[in-house]
């Protein structure tokens, strides 16, 4: 089978945990094992987040003083697509010798117009309490919002409408290649009024490139790999229960939070209805587990 397996924040970097790279690069190595049996059987293609390492690189680039104005955010999606995926194939090639693996770094287009540039939502980087976040907010120019007990930034996330390295992919996977892409979502870019294409301050949702990667590619099955063992209805009241199978009809007949949750639901529902292939989201530790229909929720449509 041809699978998409999409690594959460938690793959990378848990809540609380300094960002220091060998501290990431131990998550990655972890989460490279919990794929290793998945890589033997099937073709492979990762992509993952970056929401804490962009955050890490934009505080660092809005404090650098040999800069003039920070880097743009389709500058730090560059590099952390770099770094990541250095780390990943990096782990696959230790636990997988006999298998090549390679980074590929990805643009996303956007349309210029998105109506998600007028109204940030996706959180990046660290969180805050509310008068650290304010401040940060008012001397940065940052826009912030709750996130759980924490405040965090949020920046624009337009809908992903195309990988333009589509068909580098797809030459890497017909050559038998574990393929790392499209991480972060994807850098963002978009089209001016005179055709000429340039990067978006934004970031893109992971799960939705993941989902458009899904599709372009004939993928047969899509994995949402994260820190829950499955998605739950009734999150965070006492009667939540875990949901083990749906259809995309019943998922979209509920309500998930937007900023954690509902992309999500969003990315295997799109799948699931334009393929009818199989989707799972789930801990990244069950990734086999998934694969086969015996933990997380699995959805079809």
């Amino acid at each position: 089978m041809k699978v998409v397996a999409a690594l959460g924040g938690n793959a990378l970097l848990e809540r609380g945990e300094a960002p220091d790279s060998d501290i990431q690069e131990a998550h990655v190595a972890r989460a490279v094992e919990a794929l290793v049996p998945v890589a033997r059987h099937h073709d492979l293609i990762i992509t993952h987040g970056n929401g804490p390492q962009v955050g890490v690189l934009a505080i660092e680039s809005a404090g650098d003083p040999a800069l003039t104005r920070p880097y743009p955010f389709d500058v730090l999606g560059a590099q952390t697509q770099g770094m990541i995926g250095y780390w990943i194939v990096q782990a696959l090639g230790n636990a997988l010798p006999d298998r090549t693996a390679a980074c590929l770094i990805c643009r996303t287009l956007v349309s210029a117009d998105d109506p998600a540039f007028l109204h940030p939502a996706k959180f990046v980087g660290s969180g805050y309490d509310e008068q650290q976040a304010r401040r940060l907010a008012a001397g940065r120019g940052w826009q912030v919002r709750r996130d759980g007990a924490a405040w965090r930034r949020v920046v624009p996330s337009p809908e992903p409408l195309e990988l333009v390295e589509l068909p580098l992919i797809r030459l890497l996977l017909s050559s038998g290649a574990i393929v790392v892409c499209a991480g972060g979502g994807g850098i963002p870019v978009a089209d001016d009024r005179a055709g000429h294409r340039r990067g978006a301050e934004a970031v893109v949702d992971k799960d939705l490139t993941a989902a458009l990667l899904a599709r372009a590619i004939g993928a047969d099955a899509l994995l949402l790999l994260t820190d829950i063992d499955a998605v739950q209805d009734g999150y965070g009241t006492p009667h939540a229960r875990p949901i083990r199978a749906a259809t995309s009809r019943e998922l979209r007949a509920r309500s998930f939070p937007a900023g954690s949750m509902g992309p999500k639901i969003e990315a295997v529902c799109r799948f699931v209805e334009a393929t009818g292939g199989m989707a799972a989201i789930g801990r990244l530790d069950d990734a086999q587990a998934l694969l086969a229909g015996t933990a997380g929720t699995i959805v079809s449509r």
